[in-house]
């Protein structure tokens, strides 16, 4: 499910790393994790559905992607990130 207009300009510009920005590993890394929780709810209601399952998995390899990619270039913007978002690792 796509994230509504207003959800996704607000965390835009939560993690814009300067004016303007939007694909900074921060701005997409809190965009899939929004996604993800929705469809994790979506999965929760219709436990069923192994097409947004195989779409959830691709979301998460994704970030999981972003964030060794981050925490490769500069660790303590990674520590942010998942501070800011409260993901475990």
């Amino acid at each position: 499910m796509p994230l509504v207009r207003e959800t996704k300009d607000r965390i835009v510009a939560d993690f814009a790393t300067r004016e303007g920005d939007t694909g900074s590993p921060e701005v997409q890394i809190a965009l899939l994790t929004e996604r993800v929780k929705d469809l994790t709810g979506h999965l929760r209601q219709y436990p069923k559905d192994n097409h947004s399952r195989r779409g959830l998995l691709k979301l998460v390899g994704q970030r999981r992607r972003l964030l060794a990619y981050l925490v490769k270039k500069d660790a303590p913007r990674y520590r942010a990130v998942i501070a800011r978002l409260g993901l475990r690792r």
